[in-house]
């Protein structure tokens, strides 16, 4: 797929690992994973399903850390590579003007995005149940919460990095106040980040590895083809749910139309730092870095909801290997 067009920044530094020799696979691990491990900040009990972007010639992210009193909180994180990072001991105070909003039950699952002129923190957050938090940063420094999006319950809100026709977008999964043994994709429009509608259903969980539920995973990647939509997909086994990872190709301008959704997984919990842990057999994708001019992909997840992950591959594969296989 040599013509397909990427939209989004350049990123010569991208991290990146070359293909092993006689892997096949559409994407490949990282042969230093994980590369954040579970105790890398005094409070942490684990580190895990975190959200990374580009800043400047660095990078910056939100990270999941679940402390030491197994109380869900997100931290700011920062490095030179995307490899080797620093995150802040203490997590994310978020400046709101509302203490009915910004009274901190729990936070968890983060996804940033660059829209416009800043870039926005989405995150399960708790409000008499869990629900979509919104805010925003321009340095990683101070964050500013907005209004939740929805009503709970409600996980796994993912920001598009445009705004389409005009307003800003979202997809979403709505669940339930416990572990939620169903779930399907949403999409939601927005003209302020407030008031939320234009609710359209995207996918149902289907067969095998995505038969219990799913849940979109890093910001949608805009591209010729449409966007490319990495996403989880959750089968129930006799041991309890196994997180998977999949793709699926929605229309540029009615995002809720898929083009294309992989039949067979992209990734699956196979590692020892992907089966064992404090959630076993988890690959949970939150983010993805992408650099346009080569479609080089790194690929963040958490491993067993207990440490960060990276994958490797190429939108064009990716793209590609969607419509090839799909359901």
């Amino acid at each position: 797929m040599r013509n397909l067009k990427i939209v989004g920044p350049e990123i010569p530094n991208i991290p990146w690992q070359d293909r092993p020799e006689g892997n096949l696979d559409v994407l490949w691990r990282y042969d230093q994973n994980p590369v954040i491990p579970r105790d890398l900040i005094p409070c942490a009990n684990s580190i895990f399903n975190s959200a990374v972007v580009p800043y400047g010639d660095e990078f910056r992210g939100v990270f999941r850390v679940d402390n030491k009193a197994r109380e869900m909180r997100i931290h700011s994180g920062s490095s030179l590579d995307g490899l080797n990072w620093q995150i802040e001991h203490e997590p994310i105070e978020f400046i709101c003007h509302d203490p009915e909003i910004g009274n901190l039950e729990y936070a968890y699952d983060p996804r940033v995005v660059w829209i416009e002129d800043r870039y926005y923190v989405t995150w399960c957050n708790g409000y008499h149940g869990p629900t979509i938090g919104v805010a925003y940063t321009y340095d990683f420094k101070d964050f500013y919460q907005l209004e939740n999006a929805f009503l709970p319950f409600n996980r796994n809100g993912v920001l598009f990095p445009r705004k389409i026709k005009g307003n800003y977008a979202m997809v979403s999964r709505p669940s339930d106040n416990g572990h939620t043994p169903f779930g399907d994709i949403f999409y939601s429009e927005s003209p302020d980040l407030t008031y939320w509608g234009k609710h359209r259903h995207v996918m149902s969980t289907t067969g095998s590895w995505q038969s219990t539920k799913i849940g979109a995973g890093p910001i949608p990647i805009e591209t010729s083809e449409g966007w490319l939509l990495i996403y989880h997909g959750v089968l129930t086994s006799c041991n309890g749910f196994v997180y998977h990872v999949g793709a699926a190709l929605l229309d540029l301008d009615q995002p809720w139309k898929v083009i294309a959704r992989t039949h067979p997984y992209i990734l699956s919990p196979q590692t020892y730092y992907e089966c064992v842990g404090d959630v076993p057999n988890v690959t949970f994708p939150c983010a993805a870095l992408v650099d346009s001019a080569t479609g080089r992909l790194a690929m963040y997840y958490g491993g067993a909801d207990t440490v960060t992950a990276v994958a490797f591959g190429y939108v064009q594969e990716l793209v590609q290997f969607t419509k090839d296989n799909s359901i």
